[in-house]
């Protein structure tokens, strides 16, 4: 799809939405099959291990699924679904053997094994903070959600924010270990799997993902873009990257010569915020400002999601890092690019132009917001987890046992045990029912023609820039 700076105003009448993942169930269709959670008055010292009482059955998800003359056909997923084929391409001829997935272990934090429904994790390295732990808690929720649909797997898992397997080092990609991460670039060959925020991140209080929209979609409507201050904006913490450091320049007389580049860079004091258990760093009420700027960390940052939903054009800095669903946007349609080399000069041209033409930059940030609300819900990011996991144990080439030092994971060991914030965000991203309705259908993978013309677009629109940029500078 083009952008509008490619010259496609196409979208003057109105953006063309994306059908509802499921249509709510009726008072006639069959009760839906709720996911237990009990604890009770155990304690933590009678959890050590899951209750061998089956989870909710296949066959009574099957008996809440309408039938198939009177279901509607389910949605085809989002575009941003075929990079799971091309993920795995470089297993697809010869497949995954156990010796591949063990050649991993010293990259990974866990092993994870899911044997007829069920879930055991070895745990091989600390992750930082609680990565791990949320990363595992949502596939608990996928195996909740859609019973009996996950496959019998054996995966490594890498909690980190650099990809780790790089393709440098297999001439042969074939022969590369299988790695599952939170993000890639064009060097990696790991592959890339939702990260752990979306089901929460305790240690600074950002809520859940599906919570999260809906609070972000109300404080949208209860601030106007046009209402909101004319600049852009960015906070967080500056010292995980030299992209970072170089933005704190980008504010108002940074380097002494007067000059306002149009940004708004804020250092989070963590301190302070700890203390006061980050209330004032609610993501959701920082929509304050009609431009947000996307920098990366160490290498991809989750706060991606969180500006885009802003309802506020994204200024995104240039990055190799992508995530899962990052690689479904479109420079120009959901956000402006930024040139890394010159943030300063290429902000104030993105505001300065936004703010002359208002009705487009306002698309923008509707664009942008609407694909996290209506491409980027909860329903799926589990169905990009079922087709990446089916696709993935389609290719190993041997039959998955649990190893010696897994333990079993469920829904009760993990919520029964857990105190605090882990807890309640635990349990606000529980799911609840059982799916009463089919996944999304997993698009085929990318031509080659395809990829050329993507890659073409993308240059297109960030040659454009450039030259308005250029142009600009001319004139001044």
């Amino acid at each position: 799809m083009q952008s509008f700076l490619l010259g496609n105003r196409a979208f003057g009448g109105g953006r063309q939405r994306r059908a509802p993942h499921h249509s709510p169930p009726s008072s006639a269709e069959p009760p839906r099959v709720p996911i237990p959670l009990s604890c009770g008055n155990e304690t933590l010292s009678k959890f050590p291990f899951c209750s061998r009482a089956p989870s909710p059955s296949s066959s009574a998800a099957a008996a809440a699924m309408p039938s198939s003359t009177t279901a509607a056909p389910p949605p085809t997923c989002p575009e941003y679904f075929r990079y799971i084929h091309s993920d795995l391409s470089p297993w697809r001829e010869k497949g995954i053997t156990r010796d591949m997935v063990e050649q991993a272990r010293d990259k990974a934090t866990f092993r994870l094994v899911v044997v007829n429904g069920r879930a055991y994790v070895e745990r091989i390295h600390r992750a930082f903070q609680t990565r791990d732990v949320f990363t595992l808690w949502g596939i608990l929720q996928l195996l909740a959600r859609y019973p009996g649909r996950v496959p019998d797997l054996d995966l490594m898992f890498f909690c980190g924010d650099v990809a780790v397997v790089r393709r440098r080092h297999f001439p042969d990609a074939a022969a590369a270990p299988p790695l599952f991460m939170y993000c890639r670039d064009g060097d990696a060959l790991d592959i890339v799997f939702p990260d752990w925020s979306f089901w929460g991140w305790p240690e600074v209080n950002i809520r859940p993902w599906a919570p999260f929209l809906a609070e972000a979609a109300r404080e949208n409507a209860r601030l106007t873009w046009a209402d909101r201050q004319p600049y852009a904006f960015w906070k967080g913490n500056p010292w995980v990257s030299n992209q970072r450091r170089d933005l704190l320049r980008c504010n108002p007389n940074a380097t002494g010569d007067g000059k306002d580049w149009n940004a708004r860079v804020i250092v989070q004091d963590w301190g302070k915020a700890h203390r006061n258990g980050y209330k004032d760093s609610n993501l959701a009420k920082q929509c304050l400002y009609r431009y947000k700027i996307y920098v990366q960390g160490r290498g991809w940052s989750v706060s991606e999601k969180y500006i885009l939903a802003c309802d506020s054009p994204m200024l995104h800095v240039d990055t190799p890092f992508q995530d899962f669903f990052s690689r479904g946007l479109v420079a120009g349609k959901h956000y402006w690019p930024v040139d890394a080399a010159r943030k300063c000069p290429s902000i104030k041209f993105a505001v300065d132009w936004g703010n002359a033409h208002p009705a487009e930059a306002q698309r923008m940030g509707e664009e942008g917001s609407a694909f996290t609300q209506e491409d980027l819900g909860m329903d799926y990011v589990y169905d990009y987890m079922l087709h990446l996991l089916t696709n993935y144990a389609g290719l190993l080439r041997y039959k998955p046992t649990v190893p010696e030092n897994a333990v079993e994971l469920c829904i009760e060991s993990m919520a029964c045990t857990a105190r605090g914030l882990v807890r309640d965000f635990m349990i606000q991203s529980m799911e609840r029912y059982v799916a009463d309705y089919e996944p999304c259908t997993l698009p085929p993978p990318f031509t080659a023609d395809e990829l050329t013309e993507m890659a073409r677009t993308e240059e297109e629109a960030r040659n454009k820039v450039k030259t308005m940029e250029a142009a600009a500078e001319k004139e001044t």
